[in-house]
């Protein structure tokens, strides 16, 4: 079985921070905050043997591009995956309820 290498884009940091913050600081719940951002990573990092398992994207952003997600809680990690190279790129991470 191949590994990939899982790299995430600015875009993809940067909502896991927003994702941190508004449930820690709006909510006011640190502890519940930590537990999402380290079940998301989780989820990210196991892309590395198994980059496939996530459906291919067919609505909203990103929908029919080649692009992949999979679901966490409330969540949606969306991916693309560079065979070429054996990458998977974490594009966004985005509350699914939203307009996305």
């Amino acid at each position: 079985m191949d590994k990939y290498t899982v790299k995430l884009m600015p875009r993809a940091y940067r909502d896991l921070d927003e994702i941190y913050v508004y449930i820690a600081a709006h909510i006011g719940v640190k502890e519940t905050a930590v537990n999402l951002i380290d079940e998301l990573e989780k989820a990210i990092l196991t892309l590395d043997l198994m980059p496939y398992r996530g459906a291919e994207r067919k609505v909203g952003a990103y929908a029919n591009k080649g692009y992949r997600q999979v679901f966490v809680k409330n969540f949606v990690i969306v991916y693309r995956i560079v065979e070429k190279i054996k990458e998977v790129l974490i594009v966004t991470v985005r509350y699914t309820p939203s307009d996305f």
